[in-house]
């Protein structure tokens, strides 16, 4: 049987909330029964933007991660619904407010903090598909219908067929160590929990300091070659999808006979070595 999958991809996302307003719109002061009771205006985000900024100026980016609920396939929050959680055949995880009325403890069964609690109603809630506009026969969920950037893509996929498309779209999902097995997969994520490590060549030449375009810049742990990569026009460098804490690396540059080594290079985030003149 098809079932519900988003996609998001981290590189195409710029922040604009998009997906959160038309939520917002969605499900604020509006109740769909059989689904979902209306979403407070303030307090929650069914679709949370989590931020991250990488390197250090000049050599900078941010990237933006869309954070809804996971429609996980082993999800913790049902077996901590005492009932009033259920997974439809096609994915999508619900919330029956009624059976759920009193159960703040739900929030906290929810690893990924996609389980908000209303205060007012004493019931938890969480992004639900749209379901009750697929049900209808919308072909996406409101978010997917707003993202101007194609940042988002609803999919009903054969579970056959799943394996291809991760491989195929070079897909991942958060925390897989958790057993969870979401149903939300990314594009691009090592731009939010991957390191870069950064630089610009530059060297003396009539008396100035110029920008070295097409420098070999040649990275490795121990003995092993890792990557090798090219400056651009402005002299710049960046080898990205680097993990945190992963020991001392070398930096190898060389360009028309001269050259560089950088030994011992550690970092705990992405790093901007600055000019390295040589």
């Amino acid at each position: 049987m098809k079932k519900w999958h988003l996609i998001i991809d981290v590189e195409k996302c710029e922040d604009c909330n998009n997906c959160f307003l038309a939520c917002k719109d969605e499900h604020v002061g509006n109740d769909w029964p059989g689904y979902t009771l209306a979403q407070p205006l303030h307090g929650q985000r069914w679709m949370n933007i989590e931020r991250r900024e990488r390197g250090q100026y000049p050599l900078i980016d941010a990237a933006y991660r869309p954070t809804p609920c996971m429609q996980c396939s082993n999800p913790p929050c049902v077996k901590a619904g005492k009932g009033s959680i259920s997974q439809r055949p096609d994915g999508i995880v619900q919330i029956d407010p009624v059976k759920a009325k009193g159960l703040k403890e739900v929030v906290k069964a929810c690893p990924y903090n996609a389980i908000y609690w209303n205060e007012e109603l004493q019931v938890p809630q969480k992004c639900t598909f749209c379901a009750h506009l697929l049900d209808e026969g919308w072909k996406q969920p409101r978010c997917v219908q707003a993202c101007p950037t194609g940042a988002l893509r609803a999919e009903q996929v054969e579970e056959s067929l799943l394996n291809d498309l991760i491989e195929s779209q070079q897909l991942e999902v958060l925390h897989p160590e958790w057993g969870t097995h979401p149903a939300v997969y990314y594009k691009n994520l090592y731009r939010f929990n991957k390191c870069f490590l950064a630089g610009s060549v530059a060297r003396m030449h009539n008396g100035a300091e110029d920008c070295v375009q097409g420098a070999r810049v040649k990275l490795f742990r121990d003995s092993q070659q890792l990557c090798e990569t090219e400056t651009d026009a402005f002299g710049d460098f960046k080898i990205d999808r680097l993990e945190e804490n992963s020991g001392k690396y070398r930096l190898e540059i060389e360009f028309e006979g001269s050259s560089k080594r950088i030994e011992d290079i550690e970092f705990q985030a992405s790093l901007n070595l600055g000019v390295i003149n040589l």
